[in-house]
């Protein structure tokens, strides 16, 4: 079904498909004609699957009968977790929005809030913001809620990861009681449940399995290496694969600063991307990385969701991550919009826990491989797709795999 049998106006329809929009996807699909009906919703699908124009583009087909607003006033307020996201979301608004007569606006800390302020005098029709600056706002009076039609809470299992829970409940009690509210996540946990009963009434549920989505093109492989050789062979990959562009995920932000340097002293241009840097920075950062003129950009975790690169063709994860459903965050900034797309993971013998993690939620194995030269002094087991690692306390030993376990060479 073509978009254009969704309901949603003309000026929408043609700005989409300059985007290339052509055919929605699942939760587009399911989800807009509820969003346009007004009625709740909650929703859950995963990374790389177009939940933001599943609830952006019937808000901007609302918002051309809402009357002018005023002063101060919004009619529609996205929540999300991350800088980056909200403006990742407002710019796809921007797109969107582009052949209609309303304004956005991202609005989030770590920058001054006086130009934010001025922005907020005329009024914005739909605000994205984080919930910290959007309660510092509210509570130097330069913003109201009274005119707030829709309320979204967009990656609500990442707000609620980042302890947003008691900001968000702050937020929600002050607005309209009179709105309509859209909950959209990657997961629908116990957690997410409990606010959903807190924020949302008689919503309707919207669930995207897997095995309803097309499976992204992201083909993946795991390098086995020694945790001491890891930069090493990433600057070889770079150099005798000739790689156009990656995005290398680390644990953390002082690893970021020291594999930067220690690619710079191979001759490779690189930039660390983390909370640890001014918002104005990592702006910029992600400019020249969406433009290409920044090949390599190594980042924390704060990058697994909100960047959206068309055309991205390689994610790396240079150490794992330590939840499993961040790696699926992870990769998922590649292969997107039915592009096809690599992500390599290294892995040595410290990984082994966490990659047992990873396979257990994908419930299949991930293919390995040795880069000659590389190969591991420290033997990494066989992983056991049906191991589920245990707590520390519980733990027979940090690297051994399950008794009985299943094993594959």
């Amino acid at each position: 079904m073509p978009f254009s049998k969704l309901g949603l106006s003309d000026p929408i329809l043609k700005a989409i498909a300059e985007q290339g929009y052509q055919t929605p996807t699942p939760i587009q699909y399911k989800a807009i004609p509820v969003v346009l009906s007004g009625k709740n919703v909650i929703a859950a699908a995963q990374t790389g699957t177009g939940k933001t124009a599943s609830f952006v583009l019937p808000i901007l087909h609302k918002c051309q009968d809402y009357s002018p607003i005023r002063p101060k006033r919004i009619r529609a307020l996205i929540l999300t977790p991350t800088r980056e996201l909200a403006i990742q979301v407002e710019a796809n608004i921007a797109l969107y929005s582009k052949y209609m007569n309303l304004n956005s606006m991202a609005m989030y800390g770590g920058i001054d809030s006086a130009p934010q302020k001025e922005r907020l005098i005329e009024g914005v029709d739909i605000l994205v913001a984080t919930p910290g600056r959007l309660l510092d706002m509210y509570t130097s009076r330069a913003l109201h809620f009274d005119e707030l039609e829709v309320l979204v809470l967009d990656e609500a299992d990442r707000m609620l990861d980042m302890g947003f829970i008691a900001d968000i409940n702050k937020i929600v009690e002050r607005l309209p009681e009179e709105r309509q509210n859209l909950l959209f996540s990657a997961t629908l946990s116990k957690e997410v449940r409990m606010l959903a009963r807190t924020a949302i009434e008689k919503a309707v549920e919207i669930i995207i399995k897997p095995d309803d989505i097309a499976i992204p093109k992201i083909d993946q492989l795991l390098l086995t290496v020694d945790k001491d050789t890891k930069s090493a062979l990433l600057s070889f990959l770079i150099t005798e694969e000739e790689w156009d562009q990656a995005l290398i995920f680390i644990e953390t932000k002082r690893g970021a600063a020291k594999l930067v340097s220690q690619l710079e002293k191979r001759g490779i241009k690189a930039e660390a991307f983390h909370s640890g840097r001014s918002q104005t920075v990592r702006a910029q950062l992600l400019e020249d990385f969406k433009s290409g003129e920044l090949k390599f950009m190594v980042a924390t975790g704060i990058a697994a969701r909100g960047i959206d690169i068309n055309g991205l063709t390689r994610v790396v994860n240079y150490d794992l991550p330590d939840e499993a459903a961040d790696y699926v965050h992870r990769i998922g900034r590649t292969g997107r919009a039915g592009a096809i797309g690599e992500a390599i993971s290294f892995v040595s013998r410290d990984d082994f826990r966490n990659l047992c993690a990873i396979e257990h939620h994908l419930g299949e194995f991930i293919d390995r491989k040795e880069v000659p030269g590389f190969e591991p002094r420290l033997e990494i087991p066989a992983s056991d797709v049906s191991y589920a690692p245990k707590k520390p306390n519980q733990s027979r030993g940090r690297n051994a795999p399950k008794k009985g376990s299943k094993r594959r060479s």
